[in-house]
């Protein structure tokens, strides 16, 4: 707990720095770039974890890490190539967007095994989730 405290400090302490020096903008961009390159080795990672049988929660961390790289990717490309409309409303991020939907459902049919639950459960806090988003939206319309 203390080193993950410290690293979050030291991370704070460098976003901050880099934010009064460079400004938000800069800041931000780097930061996407950095997580994306991260993100996908972690992914990489997990699912060689996965394909050595060494955890079955695995397959759902790969998937769920590479769908977060491809959005932060997306998000990072579009603000270097100045927001550009193709990408604004593309289909193509709803597609990668699948990737964290499929390895949250992969999570929480492992989590479901994990607590003993009936076959399907796992479907429940899914369908909440979606139901949620789908009554927020409604509300903010």
């Amino acid at each position: 707990m203390k080193q993950a405290l410290s690293i979050f400090v030291i991370i704070l302490a460098g976003t901050h720095s880099s934010f009064l020096l460079q400004g938000y903008l800069d800041t931000s961009e780097i930061l996407y770039g950095a997580m994306t390159i991260m993100a996908l080795m972690i992914s990489a990672i997990f699912l060689w974890l996965w394909g050595m049988r060494m955890s079955p929660l695995s397959l759902g961390m790969a998937f769920s890490w590479a769908g977060s790289a491809m959005v932060m990717g997306w998000w990072w490309l579009s603000a270097q190539l100045g927001r550009p409309a193709w990408m604004s409303e593309n289909e193509i991020l709803l597609l990668v967007m699948g990737l964290m939907m499929t390895g949250a459902v992969l999570h929480f049919e492992v989590l479901e095994t994990s607590f003993g639950y009936r076959r399907g459960a796992f479907l429940a806090p899914v369908a909440g989730a979606l139901a949620l988003s789908t009554l927020l939206l409604a509300l903010v319309r």
